[in-house]
């Protein structure tokens, strides 16, 4: 069986690698020359833990092909993935390559799209003379662990009324199927569904916990412990249960607003939902507000910011609290120098010039009334904190992760606030 992928941005280049990696050849294939040859190269425009390694692994094999010919490897796939990171021009990408795909080839539309396009997308193929399947196949991953998700979900969720379309996509997913991950089956719809309502469900419990952190900061409960204490109950799992800034990522806030607007076009009110968006919203100002409260004021003061990225093992920025914290905390008058292990030219362009950015950690920490972790790299928990007290001018930590140690850190004399903890 030969696997085609359409794309070369985030999505394409995850489900291509890590297909190539299940033993099957695969050609990815794009328009856009030079990103096809920076990837075939190894030279991925964006940082993903364990990415790079599969990619070169499987081009050295030669189970994985980058293209610029859509039209040759087209015509010889048995299925083929359409992995744009934007629906904008789904319909219009669909129509091309089932006008050259073999007419029993699937189509698996993996490109987050709203409720009701991918129907619209069948019957566009349909109406062209299109005879190939088509599948709705959204995938559940997160950004800095999306090798792994993608290697061990959850779930494998399909969208289609067609069987053989189901048994060509299990038959690529057979070390998965043999590993027991279950399969569902559904209408377009519902699989649309499931990735917002997936997404939303993870922000409002994000939401509860950051709610409950207040809470534990106002009665002397440490939010560290109610989560686990929470987690190990069989009716929650411990995952996205830890009280920080907020959620983040690429399609985060897209897909809530998405979800909000199909629920609002249909009568419905999701208010739940609206209550998890608006704690998010102003979580970011009680951190600032916080912070503020430690140093007195915001004005004049310079704060040393540790992590840029939305979450660890990623460069992405989209989403990202700290972002957030560090124009909360410029606009305050405070001067921000800032430090992430991968995910500082991407900062730059949200930034601009209001934040300095620095090459180590230490030299973000030097000289500053407060450090604030606003990303949990676990390289963080490995500073020497001896080193960063001497560094600070004033020993204050504002750690919005409850990454670090804090007992250590109070026993050497630091000031540390976590989020939720006395």
């Amino acid at each position: 069986m030969h696997i085609a992928v359409s794309g070369s941005g985030y999505l394409a280049t995850i489900i291509s690698a890590c297909i190539a990696d299940f033993g099957m050849p695969v050609t990815c294939f794009d328009t856009d020359g030079a990103r096809i040859m920076e990837l075939a190269q190894g030279n991925i425009p964006f940082f993903e833990k364990n990415l790079k390694e599969v990619v070169k692994r499987n081009v050295r094999s030669g189970r994985l092909i980058y293209s610029t010919d859509p039209e040759a490897h087209t015509r010889r796939a048995q299925v083929i993935f359409i992995a744009s990171d934007s629906y904008r021009l789904l319909e219009e990408r669909c129509l091309e390559i089932s006008a050259i795909a073999p007419p029993d080839a699937v189509l698996v539309i993996c490109t987050p799209a709203p409720v009701g396009t991918i129907g619209k997308v069948e019957r566009a193929v349909r109406k062209a003379g299109g005879m190939q399947s088509v599948v709705c196949h959204p995938l559940f991953l997160t950004g800095g662990c999306a090798v792994e998700d993608f290697n061990w979900p959850d779930r494998i969720l399909l969208g289609t009324s067609s069987s053989h379309g189901v048994a060509q996509i299990k038959n690529v997913y057979r070390p998965l199927v043999m590993r027991g991950i279950p399969v569902i089956v559904t209408n377009y719809e519902t699989a649309e569904l499931a990735r917002e309502a997936s997404t939303a469900f993870v922000a409002t419990k994000i939401s509860f916990i950051n709610e409950l952190a207040n809470l534990c900061e106002r009665v002397n409960a440490d939010a560290v412990d109610l989560a686990l204490a929470l987690g190990l109950d069989k009716r929650i799992a411990p995952r996205c249960l830890q009280a920080g800034v907020g959620f983040g990522g690429s399609f985060v806030e897209s897909e809530m607003d998405s979800l909000a607007l199909l629920a609002s076009n249909n009568g419905v009110s999701l208010k739940v939902l609206s209550a998890a968006r608006d704690v998010h919203r102003n979580y970011s100002d009680r951190i600032v507000s916080k912070i503020e409260n430690a140093l007195d004021t915001l004005r004049g003061k310079d704060i040393g910011l540790l992590g840029l990225a939305f979450k660890p093992h990623t460069n992405s920025v989209a989403g990202s609290s700290s972002i957030l914290l560090a124009r909360g905390l410029t606009t305050g008058g405070a001067k921000v120098s800032a430090y992430d292990p991968v995910a500082i030219p991407e900062a730059q362009a949200e930034l601009n010039s209001s934040v300095r950015f620095c090459e180590t950690a230490y030299a973000a920490v030097e000289g500053m009334d407060a450090l604030v972790v606003g990303t949990g790299w676990p390289e963080f928990r490995a500073l020497d904190f001896e080193r960063v007290k001497r560094l600070l001018r004033r020993p204050i930590i504002v750690d919005t992760k409850n990454l670090l140690d804090s007992e250590r850190l109070r026993s050497m004399g630091f000031n540390y606030m976590g989020v939720g903890r006395a």
